[in-house]
């Protein structure tokens, strides 16, 4: 089994979730008492936002690339940015290690071609939504997305950060997230991609009537196929 390097911290909710699916699917493979071999590095969001505020998306960069050199020394043989906004620099950030990165968008798109949909809705934060890093991903495998309106995405960001990023799940803004997936299902999308890691935490598949993409699941579930041979 390869070791599993794991970038977290943005946010640490969903990055729980990620430590829980790695091991939960080796076991599920190999049984008794056999668990992922992973190491996490935990970044404090604060840093990521401030440098956000004041534009230095190379300071970022350098942070995130920072944390994946130190797991690589630490024996990781692929990392995992647990989050799909910073998948946006994944290409910089490759340049500064010598492991893969298993890149979120490429294997929640591949799972969207497996379902055999061509349309898909796309949320998350102002950056996964309204940034071409996704939507390249998605068009390499002949699938388009659609986006909320403008207000909605909004909404959205506003929400990841000020609430699904601190634990906090209200029922109102589960009731608008339901509501902007069902307006895009109206529109044409045959499913819709949970595309920031706290969203599966507050929207569950029996709130909508499209297939939902947990995006965390996925993404672990990617890392774990890599870290054990499977493709």
């Amino acid at each position: 089994m390869k070791r599993i390097g794991l970038v977290g911290g943005f946010s640490w909710i969903s990055t729980i979730d990620y430590y829980r699916y790695v091991n939960e699917l080796v076991n599920d493979r190999l049984g008794g008492l056999h668990y992922a071999d992973c190491v996490l590095f935990s970044i404090s969001y604060h840093e990521i936002v401030s440098r956000g505020q004041r534009q230095d998306f190379d300071g970022i960069a350098r942070l995130i690339t920072d944390a994946a050199q130190k797991l690589e020394g630490a024996g990781a043989q692929c990392i995992v940015l647990c989050a799909n906004t910073m998948h946006n620099m994944a290409d910089s950030i490759q340049a500064g290690i010598n492991v893969p990165i298993i890149h979120i968008a490429e294997a929640v798109s591949k799972a969207i071609a497996a379902k055999q949909m061509k349309q898909v809705a796309l949320l998350g934060t102002k950056f996964t939504m309204e940034m071409d890093f996704y939507h390249k991903k998605l068009a390499a495998q002949g699938i388009s997305a659609l986006i909320p309106e403008e207000r909605d995405r909004l909404f959205m960001h506003s929400t990841i950060h000020e609430e699904l990023g601190k634990g906090v799940f209200l029922p109102k803004t589960k009731h608008r997230y339901a509501a902007i997936i069902e307006q895009l299902a109206k529109a044409g999308a045959e499913g819709a991609i949970l595309g920031c890691t706290e969203i599966p935490m507050l929207i569950k598949q029996e709130d909508v009537s499209i297939p939902v993409f947990d995006t965390t699941f996925i993404h672990a579930q990617a890392a774990v196929e890599f870290a054990m041979g499977e493709n």
